[in-house]
C-alpha cells in the first residue's frame, strides 16, 4: 500500500466519523478513559516515589538510620516481615543513645519520639505531631529556623519546657510565624514556650510538627522515656559501613538481632524503588482493563456500523472493490479510532499533571506513553479485525439487496 492510498483511507475515515460524531465520540470515549487512567496512575505512582526520595534526599547525606524490627533483609532487600517491621520490634532508650555516642565514627546521635496530640495556643487547637529529639535534629532535617531560635544541649541537659514549631502549624495556630515567639503552646496537660519557628520545608508532617527537647518528654507524655528511632549522623561518607556494623554489633549486645535494622538511605531508597516498581506494574494493569472495555466498545460499534453499511459495500465490491479494500477500510476507521481516543486521554492526562503538579511532584514517564498509545492501536487493530473481515467477507449480490 502506497501513501497516497493510506491517505485516502484516513480521509475517508475521518469523512464517516464526521457524519457520526455523537458515535464516533462515544466510541472512543472507552479507549479515551483507558489511557487517562494508566497515564495518570503511573503519573501518581512516579509523584509518590519522588515525594519519599524527595523526603529522604532532604536529610543529611551522611546518615546511619536505626528502626525497630527487622524492616530489611540482610541483603538489602526487604526484610521477611516488612509489614510487622515497623509495628514490632524494640523501643529504645538513653542507654542506646549514650551507648551509640561511643562509636568514633559518629558525629553526633539523635533518637526521635513522635506522639500526635492536640495542641492548644489561647483559644485555638490543632492535631499535630510533637517531637522530643535532642538539639542535632535540626541538622538531621535540615531545618532552618525563620524566627526566634533552636533550642540547645544546655536546654535538653535541663529539661527544658521550650519548642520550635514548623511554619504551619505555627500559622495555623498564631496567623503569622513571628507572633509565636514567646508564646506558650499546651499538650498533654503541658505548657511550652515557643522559642523559635522554622522555615517552610515543603514536607507536610514536618512543617505542622512542635519539636521539643526529648528529656522534657519524659513524664506525661514519653512516661516510658523509649525512642521509636535514632539517627546516627557519620563524620566521613567513606565510614558509614564501618559506622553502621559498629552500631549494629552494639545493640546486639541487648537486642535480638529480628527486633531492630540497622540501615543508610541509599538501602531505603533501593527498598521504596522495589515496592513502586511492583506497585506500578499493579497499576497498569488496573489500567488496561479499561483499555480492554474500551475495545470491546470498538468491536461492537463497529459490527454495527458494518451492519448499517452492508448495501454500500455491496455496491463498492460490484465496482471492483476487493476483499482487501474492504477490509482495510474499516480497519482503518478502528485504527483511527483508537488512536483519537488515546490522544484525547493523553491531553487530558497532561493538563491533569500541570494542574497537579504544584501541589504534588507528580510526573509522565515518555515510556508508559509509548506504550499505552502503542496498547491503544493494537486494540483498534484486533477489536477491528473481526467486524472488517466480516464486511470484507460479505457477498456482493447479498449485500446490495440487503435493507
Amino acid at each position: 500500500m502506497n501513501i497516497e492510498e493510506l491517505s485516502h483511507l484516513f480521509k475517508a475515515a475521518i469523512l464517516d466519523f464526521k457524519r457520526n460524531k455523537v458515535r464516533t465520540f462515544l466510541t472512543s470515549l472507552g479507549i479515551m478513559i483507558g489511557v487517562l487512567s494508566v497515564v495518570m496512575l503511573i503519573a501518581l505512582g512516579i509523584g509518590l516515589k519522588n515525594y519519599i526520595a524527595n523526603q529522604f534526599e532532604s536529610l543529611g547525606a551522611k546518615l546511619v538510620i536505626i528502626f525497630p524490627g527487622n524492616v530489611f533483609s540482610e541483603e538489602g532487600g526487604l526484610g521477611g516481615n516488612f509489614g510487622a517491621g515497623f509495628a514490632g520490634g524494640v523501643r529504645f532508650d538513653e542507654k542506646d543513645v549514650n551507648t551509640l555516642k561511643k562509636i568514633s565514627e559518629v558525629d553526633y546521635v539523635v533518637p526521635v519520639y513522635i506522639k500526635s496530640s492536640i495542641v492548644e495556643a489561647k483559644s485555638t487547637k490543632k492535631l499535630s505531631s510533637v517531637m522530643g529529639s535532642s538539639e542535632d535534629i535540626f541538622e538531621v532535617l535540615n531545618l532552618v529556623i525563620e524566627k526566634g531560635e533552636k533550642f540547645d544541649k544546655a536546654d535538653v541537659a535541663r529539661k527544658a519546657k521550650v519548642a520550635v514549631l514548623g511554619s504551619s502549624i505555627a500559622e495555623d495556630l498564631f496567623n503569622e510565624p513571628g507572633l509565636a515567639i514567646g508564646e506558650i503552646v499546651r499538650f498533654s496537660n503541658q505548657r511550652f514556650e515557643v522559642i523559635g519557628v522554622a522555615q517552610k520545608k515543603g514536607d507536610r508532617d514536618i512543617d505542622s510538627a512542635v519539636i521539643v527537647p526529648y528529656s522534657a518528654t519524659f513524664g506525661s507524655i514519653n512516661p516510658d522515656k523509649k525512642f521509636f528511632t535514632i539517627y546516627l549522623g557519620i563524620k566521613d561518607d567513606q565510614v558509614v559501613g564501618i559506622a553502621k556494623e559498629k552500631a549494629r554489633d552494639i545493640l546486639l549486645k541487648r537486642y535480638e538481632k529480628d527486633e531492630f535494622s540497622v540501615t543508610e538511605q541509599s538501602q531505603i531508597l533501593s527498598t521504596v524503588n522495589q515496592i513502586f516498581n511492583i506497585l506500578n506494574g499493579v497499576l497498569v494493569a488496573i489500567g488496561s482493563i479499561s483499555l480492554l472495555v474500551g475495545g470491546v466498545g470498538i468491536m461492537n460499534i463497529m459490527y454495527a456500523t458494518v451492519t448499517e453499511r452492508t448495501k454500500e459495500v455491496g455496491i463498492r465490491r460490484a465496482v471492483g472493490a476487493t476483499k482487501k479494500d474492504i477490509l482495510l477500510q474499516f480497519l482503518t476507521e478502528s485504527v483511527v479510532l483508537s488512536v483519537f481516543g488515546g490522544l484525547s486521554g493523553l491531553l487530558f492526562a497532561i493538563v491533569l499533571v500541570i494542574l497537579i503538579r504544584p501541589f504534588f511532584p507528580v510526573a509522565i514517564n515518555a515510556l508508559a506513553v509509548m506504550i499505552t498509545l502503542g496498547i491503544s492501536s493494537a486494540i483498534g487493530i484486533f477489536f477491528g479485525v473481526f467486524p472488517a473481515r466480516r464486511a470484507a467477507n460479505l457477498p456482493p449480490i447479498e449485500a446490495i439487496r440487503y435493507e
